[in-house]
């Protein structure tokens, strides 16, 4: 199973919990890639570091060019950056790459550029990107004060679209939050989709260790139920 990793925004640990979901079906004795369609803030290598985390989180090669179609300099929404340089992100391009890796692996984890609905172009955004490669979506929360309504209204925006919700992922990104637990359980309460692990505030984030927090064996439930 093939999984699209969006956000309630930007920096929420939509990286991170990729690369814990690639280390998780790894060891479960899977082919895994992690693949980020388009990226903004690329080094003058042309790498960013994302794509570096999934490539390191992956158990197959796969060319640079399958993972990351597009890679932006500028530091800017998707299709911003790509306006900077005189390119028009081609969905069907990115699709023909997903496809691609699906060959080759077990399980595909592909992450969205910042929330579900980031424009891609002048007139897709990440959530037409998701349909396209028929995918359920797992859903990082930032747990941090105003977490509630973004949460809720990205939750709306997928269901709006018609697509799945296959389990969400509570990142806690403010130590110091208070009502941190009510938080989490309010979005238990609203959310129809398992809570698939609550990540705690970590200095130095490690995806190996978040992959144990994560109860995989949760969107196999949700497979099932579709």
């Amino acid at each position: 199973m093939n999984y699209f990793v969006t956000g309630t925004d930007t920096g929420v640990g939509k990286t991170l919990v990729s690369c814990a979901l690639l280390y998780g079906f790894a060891a479960q004795g899977k082919r895994v890639v992690g693949m980020k369609p388009v990226a903004a803030g690329c080094a003058d290598g042309g790498q960013h570091e994302d794509v570096r985390q999934l490539r390191d989180a992956s158990n197959i090669l796969a060319s640079h060019g399958q993972i990351n179609p597009y890679c932006f300099a500028q530091t800017a929404a998707p299709h911003l950056a790509a306006r900077f340089v005189g390119v028009n992100i081609n969905l069907e391009r990115i699709v023909e790459s997903f496809a691609e890796l699906a060959r080759q692996a077990d399980v595909v984890i592909v992450e969205g550029a910042g929330g579900l609905l980031v424009p891609l172009n002048g007139y897709q955004d990440s959530a037409d990107l998701a349909m396209q490669m028929d995918l359920p979506i797992i859903l990082v929360v930032g747990i941090r004060l105003g977490c509630l309504n973004h949460a809720l209204l990205t939750v709306e925006a997928i269901t709006a679209r018609g697509l799945t919700l296959a389990g969400w992922v509570a990142n806690v990104l403010d130590e110091h939050m208070t009502m941190r637990e009510e938080n989490i359980a309010a979005l238990q309460q609203r959310i129809r989709a398992p809570l698939l692990g609550v990540v705690p505030y970590q200095v130095q984030p490690d995806a190996r260790e978040v992959a144990t927090r994560l109860d995989l064996k949760l969107l196999a439930q949700t497979e099932t139920h579709d």
